[in-house]
Order: structure tokens, then C-alpha cells, then sequence
């Protein structure tokens, strides 16, 4: 995975920069969890990052265990702070080399990572591994077509950045079919993120993506200006709420 992941700073601010209101955390866990194939699943999150969705999963998502594996140590140390769950355990690894032993889990979650993967293959070969006979991989992205998040209305040259390192629906279908995986289905979800403009104002003065480092000084600077406009000029009795969203592939095993 991209070892932006590695830096301190990101790994501080990356939790309060990105998290949602907890019923759209609420409603994730349950779409994602209703993929398993069994009650009480065992979940694997690759890119676990500061744990939310492992979290989540835990509390909303009926799973039994849930493993969160992350390269960077900076993020696991996060991940403790901010998620840390009885039913959860997080653990450094990578997605072609996850530190558990083979069928172990019901499911594994990809979420906003697999952008970061520098050997998709390698990952799909890894999780055909680890994953039961039946297990299904969940994985939660925006592909290279359908980038309409709002960043890349303040940050414009993001989308460019962005449609060179996001994979497209049908190279992400072709290298897991390629290691033993069938598509079951595509679909998106939208969730707020933020309650206001003004709040996701607050968050983005962090740089709390890895996407952002990426911009010029000037270039952050500029779309930081815009949307401060925009959000002083939001009503204060009518704010508006901020929504992402992502396409979620969901894949199922086919050779043992």
C-alpha cells in the first residue's frame, strides 16, 4: 500500500479529518456486513487505517472478530486511540501478506485503499487465501469513472491526480477474477460526512486525505479560499449537509 500512510502527521489529523456522523457510520456497517455469508462473521479490514470501519463492524456490523491490518505503525497506534473494540484486534501487515493463518475469515473489507494497492492481483491472491471457501470481499472505492466528490470542486486538479491513480470497475472485475473471484454485484451509497459546508470547511484546513499532498502550497491555498467563501456564505437555520459517495464491488470466491 502507498507509503504515504507512514506519516505522522497524516496519521494524527486522519481520523478527526475523515469520520461521519455516527448513523452513516451506522448504516456502512450494516450494507457491508449484510454481504457475509454467514451470522457473526469473522471480518478482515485491509487498510484499516485508524479503524473505523473496524469499529463499526464490530458494533453494527453483527461481526463476531474483526482483524484491522495496516502497514504503517502510525495508523495502528490511531486505530488504538480512537477504535479500539473488545472484538477487535489490529495487527501490521500488507495487503499480500496478511500475518494470519489461511481460512479464516467470512469477509474482507477494502474500503478507500484499494487505490493504494501497488499489486491488486497480489491482494486478490492474498484474500483468496485467508478467506473460507464461501468468503466474499467487499470492496468500497469510487472508480476511476464516477469521481464526482466535491474536493474536486475547491481542488479541481485532484480529479486529474485522481483519474490516474484510481482504477477503473473493469480492471478491478478483471485482476480478482483473475485469482478466483466472481463479481456479485456493484452498486454505490451515498452518506453525509459532514452536517455543513462550514464543517467540512474546518476538516479540510487539516489536509486530512492523502490526495492533498498532491497540491502546491498555492493550489491548497486557492480551494481553501473558495470554499471558506462558500461555507461563510452558507445560512446559518439552513446548512448543508455534505454527502460522499462510493461504489461498493463485492466479490465472491469460486475456486477453493
Amino acid at each position: 500500500m502507498g507509503r504515504v500512510y507512514d506519516d505522522a502527521r497524516l496519521a494524527g489529523v486522519y481520523q478527526v479529518g475523515n469520520e461521519m456522523p455516527a448513523e452513516a457510520l451506522r448504516v456502512w456497517a450494516e450494507v457491508i456486513g449484510a454481504f457475509a455469508p454467514r451470522p457473526g462473521p469473522v471480518v478482515v479490514e485491509i487498510g484499516a487505517g485508524t479503524g473505523m470501519f473496524c469499529a463499526a463492524l464490530a458494533e453494527w456490523g453483527h461481526a463476531s472478530r474483526v482483524v484491522g491490518v495496516d502497514p504503517s505503525v502510525a495508523m495502528l497506534g490511531e486505530a488504538l486511540r480512537y477504535n479500539a473494540h473488545p472484538r477487535v484486534r489490529y495487527v501490521a501487515g500488507s495487503a499480500d501478506a496478511v500475518p494470519t493463518r489461511g481460512g479464516l475469515f467470512d469477509l474482507a473489507l477494502l474500503s478507500r485503499v484499494v487505490h493504494h494497492l501497488p499489486d491488486r492481483r497480489a491482494c486478490a491472491r492474498e484474500l483468496a487465501r485467508v478467506l473460507r471457501p464461501d468468503g466474499v470481499v467487499v470492496i468500497r472505492t469510487t472508480f476511476r469513472e464516477r469521481l464526482d466528490a466535491l474536493v474536486y470542486h475547491y481542488w479541481p486538479r485532484l480529479r486529474d491526480s485522481d483519474e490516474r491513480r484510481f482504477p477503473g470497475r473493469e480492471e478491478v472485475v478483471a485482476d480478482f477474477a483473475a485469482c478466483g473471484f466472481a463479481l456479485r454485484e456493484i452498486d454505490s451509497l451515498a452518506q453525509p460526512v459532514t452536517a455543513s459546508l462550514h464543517e467540512f470547511h474546518a476538516r479540510m484546513t487539516t489536509r486530512p486525505q492523502s490526495k492533498f499532498t498532491r497540491l502546491t502550497d498555492a493550489e491548497y491555498d486557492e480551494g481553501l479560499r473558495r470554499l471558506a467563501i462558500d461555507a461563510a456564505a452558507e445560512p446559518e437555520d439552513a446548512p448543508r449537509p455534505v454527502q460522499e459517495r462510493y461504489d461498493i464491488a463485492v466479490f465472491a470466491r469460486t475456486s477453493g
